[in-house]
């Protein structure tokens, strides 16, 4: 044999020794053992290509107005009103626009935060996403300390699963934001 055979013999020889070790682990491993991520501490999801349910569809989803948890932060809750459970996913687009269709909006970027992971909503149930960004300084003619334009609007557009829904704040007053750039979460189950 020639060199180059006897590596090749011994590489055949831990491929099928790996193979031979894979099936025993299979085997041996009960059904219900936790992956090494859920041993690790990690919260275990759905495998991926593998849904809980279908997807939401938009015109199942509601959100009544933007919570205000600040001057720099904002809540918005979507409930599931839809006839089956679904699934939401990702991070939602944003824009801001005014009291007509949601149309006609100024799109702002929105910075994913998080990982985004399939959320399961029941009928009635309800999954959150938190928007932030930097607020507008001074009274009436606000400025911005970065040199950015204010932005003021009385609603907001979010984008989610095909759709729009338009929002206004909930203490009747205008959104207000320096520059373009706001930061999403991803849509998390609400407690």
């Amino acid at each position: 044999m020639t060199r180059s055979g006897k590596h090749g013999a011994a590489s055949c020889g831990r491929t099928v020794l790996a193979a031979a070790a894979a099936f025993l682990v299979w085997g041996v491993l009960p059904a219900g053992a936790p992956s090494a991520a859920t041993a690790a501490g990690e919260a275990a999801g759905p495998a991926v290509g593998l849904a809980p349910g279908p997807a939401c569809r938009f015109t199942q989803l509601v959100a009544n107005s933007a919570e205000r948890l600040g001057p720099t932060e904002l809540r918005i809750t979507v409930i599931n009103e839809g006839p089956r459970a679904c699934v939401l996913r990702g991070h939602p687009t944003l824009a801001v626009a005014g009291h007509g269709s949601p149309d006609q909006n100024r799109p702002l970027v929105a910075r994913s935060q998080g990982a985004a992971r399939p959320v399961l909503l029941p009928v009635g149930g309800t999954a959150e996403t938190r928007v932030s960004f930097t607020p507008v300084l001074g009274e009436a003619d606000g400025y911005c300390d970065s040199g950015d334009e204010p932005t003021v609007a009385p609603s907001m557009v979010m984008g989610l699963a095909g759709g729009r829904l338009q929002l206004a704040p909930d203490d009747g007053g205008n959104f207000a934001l320096c520059g373009t750039v706001v930061r999403a979460s991803a849509f998390r189950a609400s407690s």
